[in-house]
């Protein structure tokens, strides 16, 4: 999430496949796959990669752990099984020695988590599109953490009245 002003000290540039730079921060969130509420969130500058503030947003006794690619390596994995859970991370790429098989296996091994991981990256649409996390407001870490707190708190409590109203 890009930061309140270019001049905030705590917020750092990152840039991602193509995409214009943006000086800011990101929010690592750990959310259940079922009920697509926010259980951890863990704020750090945009520069930092994902893999090693990951586990900061993980609960204990996480069971499976849906991620993106950028998760992926020992770090995040390890971190995942230390707190008793099972990491399911996108894979970009598999070796084999026919191709099709290959990538029959890489499409099966992504597919169910393409299908938790779209239910969690609706809570990073919300929060933009409703709750107004395009930009930071304020300067620094701290605030930014607080805002992206408020936030999860103000969605959790309207996801929670959406599962009582369908229950």
């Amino acid at each position: 999430m890009a930061s309140a002003s270019e001049d905030d000290g705590e917020a750092h540039w990152v840039k991602h496949k193509g995409k214009p730079a943006v000086h800011g921060f990101k929010a690592h969130v750990g959310a259940d796959a079922d009920t697509a509420l926010v259980e951890q969130i863990a704020v750090t500058p945009a520069n930092i990669n994902d893999g090693k503030a990951g586990p900061a947003a993980l609960p204990d006794n996480p069971g499976e752990v849906f991620a993106d690619s950028a998760y992926r390596g020992n770090h995040f994995g390890d971190a995942v099984r230390a707190r008793g859970g099972t990491p399911r991370i996108v894979a970009t790429g598999m070796w084999g020695r026919d191709e099709a098989e290959t990538l029959a296996r890489l499409a099966a091994w992504n597919q169910p988590i393409h299908r938790i991981r779209g239910r969690i990256e609706k809570i990073f649409g919300t929060w933009k599109r409703s709750y107004g996390l395009r930009r930071m407001r304020w300067r620094g870490l701290a605030k930014a953490a607080a805002q992206i707190r408020l936030t999860a708190i103000a969605y959790n409590l309207r996801r929670t009245l959406t599962i009582i109203a369908a229950a």
